[in-house]
Parts: structure tokens; sequence; C-alpha cells
């Protein structure tokens, strides 16, 4: 499974990097806005803290077909490799997406509430499926959905990726893993709230005062 982070902050991306393993970073325009940095300088922090091998996606912005392509266009020219585009899956995104593969283009289908939007996406070429969990919980079962999805493409054979967004919490994320969803993105604070167990703090606390009791020292080495 690839995990992905959510965020427009080059340090926390940073700082979980050095801890976990992170497939890359997604942002969209509503986390750059609220950042106070321009997009520019979002892309240029976060290219620097990522590697190569990292995945980028970025979103296009226009709402027309012709704007769109050329949002993904620019987008997608930021790096060599591994630059994603993030295209919602509006009428005029859905057709942005089939001229993008014909190009060769990375492309996220974003801003997806149901399978059905998602599955047309695939069938457009879209590498990326980002399914909003907690936001299409709304109208219905989101978690389902997504696990709806997930059958739909494995059925018909189609190669795209599900990246699972818009959680709520870490038991949303728990339920897809589980039903073995191929990537999620996740905020900084999700994912440091599934590694921080309070028990786990507790046990290694436990672990040192014994182990301090009977030597007088807090590591193994003397």
């Amino acid at each position: 499974m690839e995990l992905i982070l959510d965020t427009a902050d080059a340090a926390a991306v940073k700082e979980l990097n050095e801890t976990l393993a992170i497939t890359g970073v997604t942002t969209n325009p509503t986390i750059i806005t609220k950042s106070g940095k321009t997009p520019e300088q979002v892309a240029d922090q976060m290219l620097e803290v990522l590697s190569d091998d990292q995945l980028f996606f970025m979103q296009a912005v226009a709402e027309d077909y012709e704007g769109i392509v050329r949002d993904a266009r620019t987008i997608c020219a930021l790096r060599p490799k591994n630059m994603y585009v993030k295209i919602p899956v509006t009428p005029a995104g859905l057709k942005a997406i089939k001229t993008c593969k014909a190009e060769g283009l990375g492309v996220l289908a974003t801003a997806i509430y149901s399978a059905d939007e998602a599955f047309l996406a695939a069938m457009n070429g879209a590498d990326y499926l980002a399914p909003y969990v907690n936001r299409m919980c709304n109208y219905g079962d989101g978690v389902a959905q997504v696990k709806d999805l997930l059958q739909m493409l494995a059925v018909n054979g189609l190669p795209a990726k599900v990246v699972a967004a818009s959680f709520k919490n870490g038991n949303q994320v728990h339920e897809l893993i589980k039903a073995g969803i191929q990537a999620v993105t996740v905020p900084p604070e999700v994912v440091w709230g599934m590694v921080k167990h309070p028990g786990t703090q507790i046990a290694v606390t436990e672990f040192t005062e014994a182990w301090q009791a009977a030597f007088g020292r807090t590591t193994f080495a003397a």
C-alpha cells in the first residue's frame, strides 16, 4: 500500500519522511490557499524534501476543458518524473483526463463522490482515483462505496489505483487498508494519531523505569 501525505507543509513531510515509508504528497487548492504560500512556493519547498522516486500531486484549478489541460501541462512540467496532475471528475475534467493520458501525463482523478464517477475516470485512463471518503458519508456509506470501487476495478481489469482521501479519523483509514486499498492520502496529524498510541508510550515508560531501578541506567549499553 502507498502512504501519501495530504498537506502543503514541507516541514511536516520531512519529519514523517524520516519516520515512515512515505510514497509521496498530495495537495489541493484549499490546502495551498490555507498555507499562506503561493503554489510556486509550495512546489519548490515540497520538491526539496521529496526524493525523485516519491510522487507529487498538484491540482488543476481551471474549470473548462482547455484550461484544465493547460494547467495539467504546467503542473506535470515541474519535474521530469513522478509528477501528477489532479483533475476533478466533472464532464470537462473527464474529457481533459483523456487528453492528458494521450499526451503521457500522470493523472489523479479527484473530487470523487461515488464509485461510478471513479470507475468512469479509470476507463478514461486515470492512474489514480481519489474518492472523498468522509464527505461521501454525507450521501451514504463512503467506506462501502470505496470497497465497491475496488471490486469494480478488479472485476473489469482496470489498472487504476484507488488513493482514498478526505478522512475524518484513523478508523476509516484502517477499514480501507483492511479491504485492500492501494493507497491512502492522509493529513500528517491523522498519521501521527495512528502512530502515537498512548498504550505504547506507557509500556515503554514502564520498561525504562524497571531497567533504571534494576541497573541504574536508561540504556542497554553500560
